[in-house]
C-alpha cells in the first residue's frame, strides 16, 4: 500500500526492480579504496580557480569581524579563526545530512527504494574495490534522468532514474557519481562552497543594492556610485588587479567542472560501463529534444544556448561525452 513521503505528498507506487538486462562482465576488482578521499587534476584545478572567492570571503569575514570587535564583540581573529576552522564541518555526517535535505533537496529512499539502489550499488562497489557502507544513498523527487555526488560520503539519484532505468544502466550512473567522490570532485565542490559563501552572500546584497540605486536622489546615486567606482580603483591598484579575478572565475571553474565530468565519465567506463553510460545519455538527449520541440510548438521561450551559455556550462555537450565514451570502448577492444 502506498504510503506517504517524508515531505508530507501522498506517495506514488513504489518503484519494481530495475529492468534485468544483465549487468556487463566485471573487467577485474579495481582497488581504489585507499583513495576513496583522493583529489585528482580537476580537484585540486577546482580548488586553485575557486581561491579567488575564498580570498573575497575572508576579506568580507575580517572586515565584519573588525566592525563587531570595535563595536565590543569578540576579537576579529576570534571570528576569522572560527570562520576558517569551520570547513571541517560540512564534513561532518550531521551537517552532511542537513545540506542534503535543504540545499539539494534530497530525501531518504523508501524501503523498496533502497532495496532496488542497493542492488546495484553493491556491483559497482564491489567493480570499485570499495566498501558500499562508505556512502549514503538518497533520492532526489525529479523526472529527469540524472544523480548528484553530494556532500562528502552521500549519492542522489532522481525518482525517474529509479523508475525507468534498467539496472545496468542505473549503475553506470551510479558509477559516473561515485568517479566524482574517489576522484576529490565532491568534496572540493563542497569546500569551495563553503568559503565562497560570505562572499556570494555580499555580492548578491550589493546586487539588490545596486538595483535601487535610481529610487534614490540624484545627488546620493552619484556619490554612491563615486564611492563604489573609488574603492574598486583602490583596490585594483592595491592588489595589481587581482581583486578582479572573482569575476572571471566561473568561466574557469565551469571549465574544470566539464573536464571533471569527462573524468568521471572515465571512471565508470574503466568499471565496464561505457556503453551503459551512452545509452543513457543518447536516451536522454532524445528526451530533451521531445521537450524543445513541444516547447517551440507552444512558442516558450527556448532555453538560452549562446556562447556564454555555453561557457558557463558545467557539464561537457553530448557529442563530448560520446566521443571519449565511445574512444574508451574502442581501446579495449
Amino acid at each position: 500500500m502506498p504510503t506517504s513521503s517524508e515531505h508530507g505528498n501522498p506517495a506514488e507506487p513504489e518503484p519494481p526492480p530495475p529492468h534485468d538486462e544483465g549487468l556487463p562482465p566485471r573487467p577485474g576488482r579495481i582497488v581504489i579504496a585507499a583513495r576513496q578521499r583522493g583529489a585528482d587534476g580537476t580537484a585540486l584545478g577546482h580548488l586553485v580557480v575557486h581561491l579567488p572567492h575564498a580570498c573575497a570571503s575572508l576579506t568580507v569575514v575580517c572586515g565584519a569581524a573588525y566592525l563587531l570587535d570595535k563595536l565590543g564583540g569578540p576579537s576579529w581573529w576570534i571570528i576569522c579563526g572560527t570562520w576558517v576552522l569551520s570547513g571541517g564541518l560540512v564534513f561532518h555526517r550531521p551537517c552532511e545530512r542537513i545540506l542534503a535535505r535543504r540545499l539539494f533537496g534530497l530525501r531518504h529512499p523508501t524501503p523498496d527504494e533502497d532495496r532496488v539502489l542497493r542492488h546495484v550499488w553493491r556491483e559497482v562497489t564491489a567493480r570499485a574495490g570499495v566498501n558500499s557502507a562508505a556512502y549514503h544513498l538518497w533520492v532526489e523527487d525529479s523526472d529527469g534522468v540524472n544523480a548528484m555526488a553530494a556532500a562528502g560520503h552521500i549519492i542522489g539519484v532522481t525518482r525517474h532514474s529509479l523508475r525507468h532505468l534498467p539496472a545496468a544502466q542505473l549503475a553506470g550512473v551510479l558509477a559516473h557519481e561515485l568517479g566524482h567522490h574517489v576522484r576529490g570532485h565532491s568534496w572540493t565542490s563542497l569546500l569551495t562552497f563553503w568559503y565562497a559563501l560570505p562572499g556570494r552572500l555580499t555580492w548578491r546584497l550589493f546586487r539588490v543594492l545596486a538595483s535601487r540605486v535610481d529610487r534614490l536622489p540624484v545627488g546620493t546615486a552619484a556619490v554612491l556610485i563615486g564611492l563604489v567606482g573609488a574603492i574598486t580603483v583602490a583596490l585594483a591598484t592595491a592588489t595589481y588587479g587581482l581583486v578582479l579575478l572573482p569575476f572571471i572565475t566561473p568561466y574557469l571553474a565551469a571549465a574544470v567542472s566539464r573536464r571533471a565530468e569527462l573524468r568521471a565519465d572515465e571512471h565508470a567506463a574503466n568499471l565496464g560501463f561505457a556503453s551503459q553510460l551512452i545509452t543513457v545519455l543518447c536516451n536522454e538527449h532524445e528526451r530533451e529534444q521531445v521537450v524543445r520541440a513541444h516547447a517551440a510548438a507552444l512558442d516558450l521561450p527556448a532555453k538560452d544556448e549562446g556562447v556564454v551559455a555555453r561557457l558557463l556550462d558545467s557539464h561537457p555537450d553530448l557529442h563530448t561525452r560520446l566521443h571519449h565514451l565511445r574512444a574508451h570502448l574502442e581501446s579495449r577492444r
